[in-house]
């Protein structure tokens, strides 16, 4: 994977903010044993002592030092042990002033076996989706604040349950996905009118699966297309390698959330790029989220057949149903 320098050096500066903060609070626990019982700072200086003087004999040649090397053992293991003790008088567990990390595997260094290791990956990936997030700026969707009372509770005739029914449906659906997202997850398509809801359900998904670590673009369509034109016509160079580094996410991020898929001005250009973006998703197993007023009539019509048929044989469809969610809201006001 490659990464772009400017995100992974802000990931580095909050990797070296949480190992600066485990050192500080590390220090504050050692201040308040220290505090509470002078006997364990005695010890630790002992052990340290006891360390330096191991490091002194182990460069040591020709002389018989395993004698005093069995003594420090011994002598070493009783300050533990002892130290454990006091700790324990003192209601805290032996190991309360050890080092403390927040990643067991690379100790905060963000390196793992020569490569980049996994929580700085976290790190860098939510970054990244601050950058390709545009849609999730708000901060209050979650599964938390989805309200079913703005959807009907009254059966419908033609479909044989209620909206409100079935939407609670389709949330339990869209939160079991985003809990268990893994990269390649099957891919969604939202469909239904305005107003039901598909937005605020991407969002909800989006900020989910980016809190767990991956990597999240969630952009409106006409902006995501925009910028494959520009990096194709842009005239101003540093704006075409911006917005190629946007289309490369675009097509690499872990999910792709493309927001109101027909609302954009449609051109040979754009249902191309659009193609693109979809068929490489697809290629490569990466997961994307496609939300639409459309129907697939409409989208053949619009599209063609090359992109409608990767949307209906390839995505898991998802219908919206009920009336326009602010209009609810409104006559509730009124």
């Amino acid at each position: 994977m490659a990464y772009n320098g400017v995100l992974l050096a802000r990931a580095r500066e909050k990797l070296a903010a949480q190992r600066e903060a485990n050192s500080s609070e590390q220090q504050r626990r050692l201040n308040e044993v220290y505090s509470r019982s002078p006997r364990v700072r005695e010890i630790d200086r002992a052990l340290r002592g006891q360390m330096l003087e191991l490091m002194g004999l182990a460069i040591k040649h020709g002389e018989d030092i395993s004698g005093r090397i069995a003594e420090l053992e011994r002598e070493n293991l009783a300050l533990q042990a002892e130290r454990a003790e006091r700790l324990a008088t003192l209601g805290l567990p032996a190991d309360y002033t050890d080092e403390i990390y927040s990643c067991p595997l690379c100790h905060d260094t963000g390196v793992l076996s020569g490569g980049v290791c996994s929580c700085l990956k976290k790190l860098y990936n939510r970054e990244l989706t601050a950058e390709l997030g545009t849609l999730l700026r708000t901060g209050n969707e979650s599964f938390a604040s989805f309200d079913p009372s703005v959807y009907s509770a009254e059966t419908d005739s033609a479909l044989g349950f209620s909206p409100r029914e079935y939407m609670l449906a389709v949330k339990n659906t869209c939160y079991n996905w985003a809990r268990g997202f893994a990269p390649g997850a099957e891919s969604l398509l939202f469909m239904g009118g305005t107003g039901l809801g598909k937005t605020f359900m991407s969002a909800c998904i989006a900020r989910m699966v980016s809190e767990a670590g991956y990597s999240v673009a969630y952009d409106g369509t006409a902006a995501a297309l925009g910028e494959f034109e520009r990096q194709k016509f842009s005239r101003d160079s540093a704006g075409a390698d911006a917005a190629a580094e946007r289309v490369k996410n675009y097509l690499e991020c872990d999910l792709m959330i493309l927001d109101d898929l027909g609302t954009e001005m449609t051109t040979s250009f754009s249902t191309a790029a659009l193609y693109q973006l979809i068929n490489t998703r697809l290629a490569g197993r990466r997961s994307t989220i496609i939300s639409t007023n459309l129907d697939f009539e409409d989208l053949r019509r619009r599209y063609g057949a090359q992109i409608a048929s990767r949307l209906e044989g390839e995505f898991n469809c998802l219908p919206f149903y009920g009336r326009d969610i602010r209009l609810v809201k409104k006559e509730r006001e009124a």
